[in-house]
């Protein structure tokens, strides 16, 4: 399926094919975008620093300053120009990418793909407008699980990428593009009103509100300029609408595909049976109109700033906002033969309103043969999906108010991410039960989990999924279940501060 980019020059041609050992290498414009790319922070480097510093500006000084950044663009250029001469990637015969890259000391790394998270085609700014994109693989792993490869054209990118996944899925490499249905699109005015309805929007308008009157009271108008040159604690509102502008979401046989951006457009994909946990939030603002945000945790896919200086990866987003039967249609994709609304759930004890007194009503923790659910918050409310086979560990921490009161809580687990799942202040013999019943049931779905070569295995994966209709808020609440004592590991903290996040 091609893409016509209004952004887009589209004037560049492929890069050159591979040389004798079946090695290629980026885009020749690659060292160019990256050095470039810098200037923007450079120029607005040149023009705080001497107000800052409160030094006379005069035509020797400007000079001195563009001379500057030009020496810095060059060197930053020639640099970049020694790193893609000396970086090549290759598929080897076990079908592994093998990426050798090094100027200083030389590095070969082997990404196994049949450990493949995720593959996302990024368009930056400056790439997207001469036709170029990044492809970042994540594979699951210790350390540095990403591999970044700056630049190839887009069609190539998108080639590369179909490449990966068909290898990753144990199928012909050359297999064409697997065809994708459309499952939901983000309108903009919902976005931005979803963005505005945020406790978190209105922190960032008084904080915006008092950083403007303290420079300007402190450094007149000409701080006020800097300021903004360097931004305000709001823009960050508008960086969220930029990032998941447009967003799409569709469904193709080798897992689900995102797409979204404003001025630097990705395309994310994640395979089937690679999400390690799935987490709905609701802000109360949002509740009225029936919306929830969808997050997911994917190994090799830490939270936290990360990647090229191009997009800080706070979180892993599914939906930025949708309706919760929109949200459990999608989330049915993802966790085939799940329904999320009919996990029955078991409140907290009574008493736990003495630890935590806003949200005791909402605390709550379920599971099924499938998967583990937790519940918690009032203000913004959260609800933890977790496959079974995905629990990394369980543990028990108590902290002396809890101990006083005899609660517990039970951590359950999944790889770093913005999904946390925690059944807070259970009782504290019910805490210890039921983590050890959680192991036992992870142990024995890991033992029976067959994901790695998805496309390969002879029960292919049903993509109809359905989701029974209604809202979370109609589940039962049951009593809990005895379960055998074996496998997983159980870690019990009893002198442990609370570890769970603030009440709200």
């Amino acid at each position: 399926m091609s893409e016509r980019d209004p952004l887009s020059f589209e004037v560049l041609r492929p890069a050159s094919g591979p040389d004798q050992h079946g090695r290629r290498r980026m885009h020749p414009l690659t060292p160019l975008i990256q050095g470039v790319r810098w200037l923007p922070a450079m120029i607005v480097a040149a023009i705080t620093l001497p107000a800052q510093l409160e030094l006379t500006v005069g035509t020797g000084m400007l000079l001195a300053a563009a001379a500057g950044v030009v020496i810095v663009a060059v060197l930053a250029v020639g640099w970049n120009f020694l790193q893609w001469q000396r970086m090549y990637f290759w598929f080897d015969e076990d079908g592994d990418l093998r990426v050798d890259s090094g100027v200083l000391q030389k590095q070969e790394r082997r990404v196994q793909l049949s450990r493949l998270q995720s593959v996302d085609v990024m368009q930056p700014l400056l790439a997207r407008l001469a036709g170029l994109a990044e492809v970042r693989i994540e594979v699951a792993g210790a350390g540095d699980s990403r591999q970044s490869l700056q630049f190839l054209t887009l069609a190539e990118a998108n080639a590369l990428r179909n490449e990966v996944i068909a290898r990753s899925a144990g199928v012909r490499h050359d297999a064409e593009e697997a065809p994708e249905q459309l499952l939901a699109a983000v309108p903009a005015g919902d976005l931005v009103v979803s963005l505005l309805l945020r406790a978190e929007t209105f922190f960032l308008l008084l904080a915006t509100v008092a950083v403007i009157a303290t420079t300007v009271l402190s450094a007149g108008s000409v701080g006020l300029l800097l300021l903004f040159l360097g931004g305000v604690p709001i823009f960050q509102v508008f960086n969220q609408f930029s990032r998941y502008y447009d967003f799409q979401v569709a469904d193709s046989p080798d897992g689900l595909r995102l797409r979204h951006g404003l001025l630097q457009r990705t395309r994310q994909t994640v395979p089937p049976g690679r999400v390690q946990a799935v987490g709905f939030v609701q802000p109360f603002l949002w509740r009225r109109k029936g919306w929830v945000r969808v997050r997911l945790n994917v190994a090799g896919v830490a939270s936290g700033n990360q990647g090229s200086g191009d997009q800080s990866y706070t979180e892993n987003v599914l939906l930025p906002v949708a309706p919760w039967p929109v949200a459990l249609a999608i989330v049915a994709r993802v966790l085939p033969g799940v329904d999320i609304p009919a996990v029955p759930l078991l409140s907290a004890p009574d008493r736990s309103r003495r630890r935590a007194w806003i949200q005791w009503r909402r605390l709550a923790v379920g599971w099924d043969d499938a998967v583990v659910v937790t519940r918690r918050g009032r203000v913004t409310e959260h609800w933890d999906v977790v496959p079974h086979a995905r629990t990394q560990s369980v543990r028990v921490t108590q902290g002396p108010w809890q101990r006083s009161l005899g609660l517990a809580s039970v951590h359950i687990d999944s790889t770093p991410g913005a999904v946390r799942p925690i059944a807070l202040h259970r009782d504290a013999g019910e805490a210890r039960d039921l983590a050890q019943a959680q192991a036992d049931r992870a142990a024995a779905a890991r033992a029976a989990d067959r994901s790695l070569r998805w496309a390969a295995s002879p029960q292919p994966l049903d993509p109809a999924g359905g989701v029974a209709p209604g809202t979370p808020d109609s589940v039962p609440l049951p009593t809990p279940a005895d379960e055998p004592a074996a496998g997983l590991p159980v870690e019990a903290t009893a002198d442990h501060p609370d570890a769970g996040p603030l009440e709200q």
